[in-house]
This record gives C-alpha cells, sequence and structure tokens, in this order.
C-alpha cells in the first residue's frame, strides 16, 4: 500500500459496513476539511478477508454462550492489509478506557489512527493481544457496533486539527477543556419567551462577563459532573464563587 502526504491527519476504518462511512463525516466542517485535505478517511471492509465464498467473519464463542464472535485470523488480516504509519490501532469497545478529551488531543496530534469496528458479541481476544490494540468507549452503554462510536471519536479528534475550526478560540472555551463544563449561552433575541438574556451578557464589561461565566460553568459542573469539579478543585484551579 503507498503512503499519502505525511502531512495529513490520516483514519483507517476496518468495519463490516464500508458504506456507513464517511457518514456524519461528510458533513460540515469536518467534510469540509477532507475536502481540503487536511485529514484522509479509508474504508476497509473486514469481509474482503473472509476465506469463503459466504464472506463469513465469525464463530461461536469458545466455552459457549450467546451470540457470535470475529475471528482473530479474519480480524488481523484485515488489521496488516492496512499501513500503520506509526498510528495507533483501536478497538471501540464497550470495556474500553473511557474516552477523554485529554486522549482526543494526544489522538489529534498524531498522524492519525487506525480503527476497528466490532460487532457481533465483540473479538477474540488473541487479536487484541497479538496486534497491541488500544482499546477504547465512549460510553457506559452498548451499541449494535462500533461504527458509530468509531465516527464520534473521529469527529471529536478532526475537529481539533489545525485549519477545521473558524477560530482556535472556539475550542479552547469548550466543555473540558479548562476541566469545567461550557457555560450558559445566548443570543439575540434579547427576550424570548418571557426569558431574558443576563444583564451582564450585555454590559460590555469583560472583565464581569469572564467571572460571570466561570462562576456558571464551576456551579453546572458541580452540579451535573461532581467528579470533573472534584478534579478541577484538585488541580488548584477552583475559585468558586456560590
Amino acid at each position: 500500500m503507498s503512503e499519502t502526504n505525511s502531512q495529513i491527519w490520516q483514519a483507517s476504518v476496518l468495519t463490516l459496513f464500508p458504506d456507513a462511512f464517511p457518514g456524519i463525516l461528510g458533513q460540515s466542517i469536518i467534510g469540509t476539511a477532507r475536502d481540503k485535505g487536511i485529514w484522509s478517511l479509508e474504508s476497509v471492509d473486514i469481509r474482503d478477508f473472509a476465506p469463503n465464498k459466504h464472506r463469513n467473519v465469525d464463530d461461536t464463542p469458545a466455552g459457549g454462550g450467546p451470540g457470535m464472535v470475529i475471528k482473530p485470523d479474519i480480524a488481523a488480516a484485515a488489521i496488516d492489509s492496512v499501513a500503520s504509519l506509526d498510528r495507533p490501532l483501536i478497538y471501540m469497545t464497550p470495556r474500553g478506557k473511557p474516552l477523554t478529551q485529554k486522549r482526543v488531543h494526544e489522538l489529534s496530534e498524531g498522524p492519525g489512527v487506525i480503527v476497528f469496528c466490532g460487532r457481533f458479541e465483540g473479538l477474540d481476544e488473541r487479536v487484541i493481544t497479538a496486534r497491541n490494540m488500544e482499546e477504547i468507549s465512549i460510553g457506559d452503554f452498548v451499541l449494535a457496533g462500533g461504527e458509530i462510536a468509531a465516527q464520534a471519536m473521529l469527529e471529536a479528534c478532526i475537529r481539533l486539527l489545525p485549519g477545521v475550526l473558524g477560530a482556535a478560540a472556539s475550542a479552547e472555551q469548550e466543555s473540558f477543556e479548562t476541566g469545567l463544563l461550557e457555560h450558559p449561552l445566548y443570543t439575540r433575541p434579547r427576550e424570548w419567551e418571557g426569558l431574558e438574556i443576563p444583564e451582564v451578557l450585555l454590559s460590555g464589561d469583560h472583565k464581569k462577563i469572564a467571572q460571570w461565566q466561570l462562576t456558571q460553568a464551576q456551579k453546572i459542573t458541580k452540579a451535573r459532573r461532581p467528579d470533573l469539579y472534584d478534579a478541577y478543585k484538585a488541580k488548584g484551579d477552583d475559585h468558586e464563587h456560590d
């Protein structure tokens, strides 16, 4: 396989449903960034590596149990067909480590990723071990397959690439970037269904506005994600104003 421009952030997705890609990744700023050559997408059909005419990729689980398991030889053949280019090999699975904004930053700063989208009950453990796959979860719930999870992770990474967002400050002020959830947002009209924009946001006093935004972010984070708030306080960034 020939190598492409090393400056492009390269995503390779191994899936049983290659037509699911680019999907939402082909829309809006993410799709525009792909058209501009900021990132590239390769979709690999795992079934192409099945040895029989029926293109079967799974078998019953050893030891019994429900469902089917993707076979290690077929999965490995699909993985090995993709040029590594020093990219991490990621397996989307509910048992993986939770995806964090920190990990998203790390991935976006690298050359790209190779993502394996599971189906059925999962993937044979031996190929996970043999190919040193990084297991990542996007939440404590179960999907029918890894395609939606892969698209979510890829979008999170791609939007951080230089030239994708209109303004760098947009990403810097979002949820998780400061350790807090984002403060409430408002726009025109000034009054809507009896609800008004907070007066401080119309004051023109940037210092007061910044303090209001910080206070609101702290309150929301403390109420909705006490785990994040505790970590925020532990870093010494707490300047709470109740």
